[in-house]
């Protein structure tokens, strides 16, 4: 016979919702930067940069030192990132085309189980202008929406909530993005409801001189040490840029450090997840170059901290084996131990998070399908593809062998051992790896245009560009 208590009991079970019946759902806060390199972040070991609200998280998470953004450039990452897909699957290898509606992607996944889904910020996924609505049904599973597709004017910026009436930034629009994102927590700890939010920050991309002045106060170029691979006659102009850019990542991590104290406010901390990371990296003038869409470190490797939630809260240790971009979403579902969509190409290191077995080799795939923008041929640009390892940095373009580095010896990739002698067995090592890895993604490795092609993207000839609208 059934107690007055037990029936009772049962009822709440029965009116509940399944998101309060799930016992403690692991909130997730992905903290998404735009241009932030691997090595100008103080827990890096970069003495330059003020970063102590990062630094602090660095210490309670699990860092992995090689992290890399798979196909390093705006858009290819942000889709990779929503699907788990790699680049040649979704289709998204060039700026400003749209990711497909049919795509599943983790706020679907996590809106369907429950969670509110949030993103704030720069979008770039929609296509149709970089100034344009994203009405709902193009949102890709988000509910919450205070997003604009993408500007890099931080001082004079634009959002669009639910309605098609443009919306304007108050200030430094990091600032203002990080006080939305604060209340939208405040709301969620209330409500009581499992959150996954997005804060997708626009900065410290260039323009680099337009963080607020205490911020660019921080930085004199003529102090700023560079990294040794800057050439001599463009070293004054990247002390210049870096002493911006480091302005930008000193705003941010100010942004992070409020938007870590609201957790701990609201009494959510222990049960949120916390990724901070970048889409690519930038050259900055290491080897000459400028931006992203290259294979080498300052625009391949990107920060990449998991903080964990319930029993590894705050647990610090730093990993070696390589993560991607597709890699995210799957490791994200499994931490919330929610079923991955078998779309879902990427590898899922929640386990090894958790002290599990590593499920990567140790190497994962590079790739620019099709080079475009400020990496169009004119200026160099070509298609690669390539390995990055705990070790090796291994790259082929179309003509065959182009880079090797040894990264343990040499850190700044002065050194191309490409068809050295000296390496050959590790080079046909990397070679067949590489080879291996590519036929088990169907990867052919075509000119640019077959893929443009086949994917009926519409680009400028002379740029490989796909033309936009502000």
């Amino acid at each position: 016979m059934l107690t007055r208590f037990s029936v009772f009991l049962l009822l709440c079970f029965v009116i509940t919702p399944a998101w309060v019946q799930a016992e403690q759902q692991p909130n997730i806060l992905f903290i998404l930067t735009d241009q932030w390199r691997a090595q100008s972040i103080g827990y890096a070991g970069n003495e330059q940069v003020k970063t102590p609200n990062i630094d602090e998280l660095a210490r309670g998470s699990v860092n992995f030192k090689n992290a890399v953004s798979g196909c390093p450039v705006c858009c290819p990452f942000r889709a990779t990132f929503m699907t788990g897909q790699r680049p040649l699957t979704h289709g998204v290898f060039l700026n400003d085309v749209q990711l497909p509606a049919k795509s599943v992607t983790i706020a679907e996944v996590m809106d369907k189980a429950g969670y509110e889904t949030g993103f704030i910020g720069k979008w770039h996924l929609d296509g149709r202008g970089r100034t344009a609505f994203t009405p709902p049904e193009r949102r890709q599973g988000f509910e919450f929406w205070r997003a604009l597709e993408c500007t890099h004017n931080y001082n004079n910026s634009f959002y669009y909530a639910d309605s098609p009436e443009r919306r304007t930034w108050e200030g430094y629009d990091a600032f203002a993005q990080t006080r939305v994102a604060r209340q939208f927590i405040r709301n969620q700890s209330k409500a009581g409801q499992p959150f996954l939010l997005v804060m997708s920050y626009g900065s410290p991309h260039n323009p680099y001189h337009t963080a607020p002045p205490e911020y660019q106060s921080m930085y004199e170029p003529e102090k700023i040490k560079l990294r040794p691979n800057v050439p001599k006659d463009q070293q004054a102009a990247a002390k210049k840029e870096l002493a911006g850019y480091y302005a930008h990542c000193s705003a941010l991590d100010d942004c992070v450090g409020d938007l870590l104290a609201t957790l701990k406010e609201t009494g959510v901390d222990d049960n949120t997840i916390i990724v901070f990371t970048s889409d690519h990296g930038d050259m900055l003038h290491s080897h000459g170059q400028i931006r992203k869409q290259k294979p080498w470190d300052e625009s391949l490797r990107v920060p990449m901290l998991f903080r964990l939630n319930g029993a590894e809260h705050a647990k610090g240790r730093t990993l070696d084996t390589p993560i991607n971009s597709e890699d995210l979403m799957p490791t994200l579902l499994g931490l919330c131990e929610l079923k991955i969509p078998a779309s879902v190409e990427g590898l899922d290191f929640s386990g090894y998070l958790r002290g599990g077995e590593n499920p990567s080799d140790g190497a994962t795939v590079i790739t620019c399908p099709a080079p475009f923008g400020e990496w169009q041929r004119s200026r160099g640009g070509k298609e690669y593809r390539g390995l990055r390892t705990t070790r090796y940095t291994y790259v082929r373009d179309l003509k065959g062998p182009w880079l090797l580095y040894d990264n343990h010896a040499d850190p700044f990739q002065q050194r191309n051992l490409c068809n050295d002698p000296g390496v050959a067995q590790v080079q046909a090592e990397l070679e067949a790896l590489l080879n291996k890895k590519l036929a088990a993604q169907n990867d052919q490795f075509l000119p640019g245009s077959k893929y443009i092609a086949k994917f009926s993207h519409k680009v400028d000839p002379k740029t490989g560009t796909v033309p936009y609208t502000n």
